[in-house]
């Protein structure tokens, strides 16, 4: 299965970039993966990222595939990670591929328990760029 495109503020490449350095190569399992991520993204001003991008900060509405059951979560940083269950941290593997993904795209989740499920992102029902937040 290719890669969708995606697509990453300039403002959440730096500080993503610097979160990395900040970190040991071994400090967590998919710091790799993300880096590619990064690697390969399309970094746009922050002004022009398009509203439907799943940006840092963004609340993201899904759909699980072989259920229909939907559920919304927030794309958080290590340190806005909260008890809520509402926040997902861009330093998880489902996390770090979700950044950049749009409206209509479809990834694979680990399943609670073992194995994948297949998940749509439905909408982004918030986006900090889209609400002319530019230095969250």
């Amino acid at each position: 299965m290719s890669k969708p495109k995606i697509v990453v503020s300039s403002t959440d490449i730096e500080r993503l970039d610097k979160l990395l350095e900040s970190l040991p190569d071994d400090s967590f399992p998919g710091k790799a993966d993300l880096e590619a991520e990064l690697d390969r993204a399309d970094v746009v001003d922050s002004r022009e990222i398009p509203g439907t991008v799943v940006t840092m900060n963004s609340k993201v509405r899904f759909r699980v595939t072989e259920s229909g059951e939907e559920f919304s979560l927030t794309l958080v940083y290590p340190r806005d990670v909260d008890d809520s269950g509402g926040t997902l941290s861009i330093l998880a593997p489902v996390g770090s591929a979700l950044l950049g993904l749009s409206e209509g795209d479809e990834i694979e989740w680990p399943r609670p328990g073992g194995g994948q499920m297949h998940v749509r992102i439905e909408a982004v029902e918030y986006q900090p760029e889209r609400a002319g937040e530019y230095h969250r």
